[in-house]
């Protein structure tokens, strides 16, 4: 029998051992069973719910450490469930915003059952008839990231030339995709023969290389980009923007979402080739989802039809069970993942 409201329950959660220096390891993680309530305290206006699928991300690396470095985010505290991004449905609430039976999306705990106070990163899910995976990547913090990055910042227009760099990643296969719908020419850089043949059979990418085989970069770029590059969206960092700036055409644009090479170097790389931002009238913006969020709507009303017209393919990559949350979570560093990486809890 499915427990009801007001039963106590044992809740099985993801763990933070200690604060994390370089890489996060499984290790570093541990689960345990505790209990939980089925009741929202009286007088509070929190949510309780049920987690149907987490999200991994590699922003969640930076909250194990004793210093974020980022503003505006909290990090995690040893001997508490970690948290990010998730799909769950309402058991209770205390808030007259959601009710019992709604579905929702936003930061939650790496557990079957939580309790959520801060409900302002709720968004409750009205379409129901793609994947609920989807609020975890495509309809989520990720797809909200590619579609800023691509249509706020980058701004492609039919006919440039446009690099993807991690690009069978969350975000970089959506920008790839959405590139290609407006008419771009489109390359994408990956850590594997699989993944470059998923760009390139699946997503529609023009071309697509492994960057590990690639002896000079920047001989590679010129090989795929003749012409040069009109945009780069910038998800690694280090010798590949190195390699970009010499490959940038005039008045280029290079949207930065992320630089996952360089976040758990001692001494993060240096780039030498900055004087092209000056010599060729380059524009050079960074952005997250986070400046985003009043285009929701706006974001749904453009990509809600092209998952429902097959216009966009949306890889992921689904560990089942919350026990295999952190090692779903800790190979997102190495690569291990192939496309979206989300760990399901529940059956929905």
């Amino acid at each position: 029998m499915a427990p009801r409201v007001g039963d106590e329950v044992s809740n099985k959660q993801v763990v933070l051992r200690d604060y994390v220096t370089g890489y996060p390891k499984e290790s570093d993680m541990f689960l345990t069973t505790g209990t939980i309530k089925l009741k929202v305290p009286q007088g509070s206006d929190a949510v309780l719910v049920k987690n149907i699928y987490l999200s991994c991300d590699p922003l969640m690396q930076f909250f194990m450490r004793k210093a974020v470095g980022l503003t505006g985010y909290n990090r995690y505290t040893p001997g508490c469930p970690i948290f990010g991004y998730g799909v769950a449905k309402v058991l209770d609430s205390g808030n007259p915003e959601f009710k019992a039976g709604d579905l929702v999306w936003g930061t939650t705990g790496w557990e079957e059952y939580s309790l959520i106070t801060k409900t302002e990163s709720l968004i409750k899910i009205q379409h129901t008839d793609v994947p609920l995976s989807y609020y975890t990547g495509i309809l989520g913090m990720p797809g909200m990231t590619s579609y800023a990055g691509f249509y706020e910042v980058g701004a492609p227009k039919k006919g440039e030339y446009v690099f993807v760099s991690a690009a069978s990643g969350a975000v970089g296969q959506l920008i790839g995709q959405f590139a290609k719908l407006e008419g771009c020419y489109v390359v994408g850089s990956a850590g594997s023969k699989e993944k470059v043949d998923l760009l390139k059979n699946k997503l529609g990418f023009d071309e697509a290389f492994n960057y590990k085989e690639e002896h000079d970069l920047n001989a590679a770029l010129k090989r795929y980009f003749p012409e040069g590059i009109d945009v780069y969206f910038e998800h690694v960092g280090g010798e590949m923007l190195d390699a970009v700036l010499l490959n940038m055409r005039q008045f280029g644009r290079i949207a930065v979402c992320g630089m996952i090479s360089q976040y758990n170097l001692d001494e993060p790389q240096g780039i030498k080739n900055l004087m092209h931002i000056g010599f060729k009238w380059i524009h050079m913006q960074g952005y997250t989802h986070r400046n985003y969020y009043h285009l929701y709507p706006k974001f749904l009303d453009t990509v809600l039809p092209f998952i429902r017209e097959k216009k966009l393919v949306y890889v992921e990559d689904v560990a089942e069970g919350l026990e295999n949350g952190p090692a779903a979570l800790v190979g997102l560093f190495s690569g291990r993942n192939f496309g979206k990486q989300v760990v399901a809890v529940a059956q929905e």
